[in-house]
């Protein structure tokens, strides 16, 4: 019997990484609105009074990107000079450029403009527990979901003395890679001077935590840590303090430390960039598989190469809970899901203004969005075909 601890964290909507990735996005979606088949790859960087948007953007559509990035920072609450950033005062900078002429053919023609891998996951082990985390591991949901309710306390004015920034940090005791109890809760939250930090804590755990471990069915015990900003007051924070960076928080945006993960940023990028379209296909294929029985865990690898159709590789790993092997998983993903760039974005329908949804508090598993790699579709058709291997 293996014991151990396994964690996961999650950033609030202010923290400098994560404005950058929902500026990326929102500029994303404000192009796709208007230009479905917009080319672009937006990086941003934020820091004290600046806010530098670069990266490629090809498109027909006119943006007034000026506006876009400050309705953004204004929306996730920086709207304050004390909070040490503000939307209307800060300087925003543009180099962005069009798409390489080479690349954007190709990806015309309908082939992998790049290479990468990219890898999706899934795992019913949240049943354990006697919950649901939409086939996510515990850590990673209970992480982000935390944020979210920091969130929500913050904007609906519940605790009103919240600012943007934050972030908390979970762990569970395991046992044989099946969850079994919350060790430990970390929380840090900005907030505003003055506030009494007893009363702050208080309030955390009461109208934060104590709600998200309840929607979860998670109980503490006696062992069970929870601090409240530990390290003492959190005044200064954000962009004000830091600088920020689109992708910096892949792994906090995708399934913690669990699975592997290809390196590539997601927010930013168009839906022909394979880096975010297969990720998301991987992540609906793994679903699929859990969702049809055939692993309680399973993690899925493409890799795509420049100029190519096809996936150069389909990799699938069940951990020793498949019940068939997982070499006929693979061959019965390839027959199952159209995994070309081309069959990718219509199955997934992801040439929409979709994409400023997910750039906080995660990109799968979400409980307040349905995005369309989270459904489980193809799950009949990947049972049917191994009942059909076996009559044959």
């Amino acid at each position: 019997m293996t014991q151990y601890l396994y964690s996961a964290e999650a950033v609030a909507e202010g923290h400098p990484d994560k404005l950058c990735d929902q500026i990326s996005d929102a500029v994303l979606d404000s192009v796709l609105e208007k230009d479905h088949y917009a080319r672009a790859r937006v990086d941003t960087v934020v820091g004290p009074g600046l806010v530098l948007v670069t990266g490629e953007l090809t498109t027909k559509a006119y943006v007034d990107l000026d506006q876009v990035v400050r309705n953004t920072i204004r929306r996730v609450g920086y709207d304050d000079p004390q909070t040490g950033f503000d939307y209307r005062a800060c300087a925003v900078l543009s180099l962005l450029k069009e798409q390489s002429e080479q690349i954007a053919t190709m990806v015309d023609d309908r082939l992998a403009g790049d290479q990468g891998m990219m890898i999706g996951f899934a795992t019913d082990e949240a049943a354990e527990l006697g919950t649901d985390t939409r086939l996510m591991p515990v850590p990673i949901a209970v992480a982000q979901a935390l944020a979210r309710k920091l969130r929500d306390v913050r904007r609906e004015g519940i605790l009103p003395y919240l600012r943007p920034d934050g972030k908390c940090q979970v762990t569970f005791s395991y046992e044989n890679r099946v969850p079994k109890a919350l060790a430990s809760l970390c929380l840090s939250a900005q907030h505003e001077p003055g506030v009494d930090l007893e009363r702050l804590r208080s309030d955390i755990r009461e109208t934060v935590i104590e709600p998200v471990l309840q929607a979860f069915h998670i109980p503490q015990s006696k062992d069970t840590r929870v601090t409240v900003n530990p390290a003492g007051p959190f005044v200064l924070g954000g962009p004000g303090t830091d600088s920020g960076l689109t992708g910096r928080k892949i792994v906090a945006d995708a399934y913690g430390p669990m699975a592997h993960h290809g390196g590539a940023a997601l927010s930013g990028k168009d839906p022909t960039k394979l880096d975010r379209s297969a990720t998301y296909a991987a992540r609906w294929v793994a679903k699929c598989v859990v969702a049809a029985g055939l692993a309680h865990r399973c993690e899925v690898d493409l890799a795509y190469a420049l100029g190519r159709a096809d996936p150069e590789s389909i990799r699938v790993e069940t951990f020793g809970t498949g019940t068939v092997p997982d070499e006929d998983l693979a061959k019965a993903v390839t027959e199952t899901f159209d995994l070309t760039l081309p069959g990718i974005l219509t199955a997934l329908e992801l040439r929409r203004p979709i994409y400023a949804e997910t750039a906080a508090f995660g990109h799968f598993g979400r409980f307040d969005v349905d995005f369309p790699w989270e459904r489980t579709d193809e799950a009949a058709d990947l049972a049917q075909w191994f009942g059909k291997k076996e009559s044959s």
